[in-house]
């Protein structure tokens, strides 16, 4: 079958997510004061990302929800018994350094453009309030036919009723849609098992995982869909 849509993350894929979380934690964490001098940048990063980690887990697992996640972040990360209310307010604080250093990576929108034969929307394990906002102060929401999101639809990636059900929002059979993002497992081989094409994209280049179609930038996407028969894609040629 012939690829007729694309399915898109969007952290670490075409939002550079991890640059905007460390530099927007850093200036959080000089702004509430939980710099000392025996615990330095490097290692107050190190352990929100080790948090957030431990969290975005029991989320995707199905054992907390998408805000529940956060705030035992904000807990577990600062060691307070923080109401609900004051783990919002922490996380908000936050929120404003995240978002003053949000930006898409430089090869997204091209990459969109060349693209533009095909149909677009976007699979993402995370809330449709804050994808949906990101994509719009982004300036690209209106590239994406539909936002789907993990915390809304109750099933997350890898699952394969999160990709069916993105398939099912563009009318298209998973045979005719590819998925791409930065995960191997949650994103390629999850997108795989469930009937569609995934593709890893591997932008630290960790390489490895044969079995996995990879590509380490978002400008090899559109010649990989227009001159790799084994998508069915159609010829670029006359």
């Amino acid at each position: 079958m012939v690829i007729k849509a694309v399915l898109w993350d969007i952290d670490d894929t075409i939002f550079d997510f991890r640059s905007a979380d460390l530099a927007g934690m850093r200036d959080h964490l000089h702004a509430e004061g939980l710099l000392d001098g025996e615990t330095s940048v490097e290692q107050a990063l190190g352990r929100w990302q080790r948090v957030t980690a431990q969290h975005w887990a029991r989320f995707s697992a199905g054992e907390v929800d998408f805000l529940g996640q956060r705030r035992d972040r904000v807990r577990t990360f600062t060691g307070l018994a923080l109401d609900d209310a004051d783990a919002d307010a922490w996380f908000g604080r936050y929120v404003v350094h995240y978002e003053a250093a949000w930006a898409l990576f430089p090869d997204a929108v091209p990459a969109l453009d060349a693209l533009a034969g095909y149909r677009h929307a976007v699979l993402s394990n995370s809330s449709l309030s804050v994808q949906e906002h990101k994509l719009r102060t982004l300036g690209v929401r209106d590239r994406f036919e539909v936002v789907l999101c993990a915390a809304d639809l109750g099933v997350a990636k890898p699952a394969a009723e999160a990709f069916h059900t993105a398939c099912e929002a563009v009318g298209l059979p998973p045979q005719e849609v590819l998925y791409v993002g930065d995960e191997p497992d949650i994103d390629a081989r999850g997108a795989g098992d469930a009937g569609l094409t995934g593709v890893w994209l591997d932008r630290t280049e960790r390489g490895g995982r044969p079995e996995l179609i990879r590509i380490t930038g978002l400008d090899q996407l559109p010649g990989l869909l227009a001159g790799d028969t084994r998508f069915g894609a159609p010829s670029t040629i006359g």
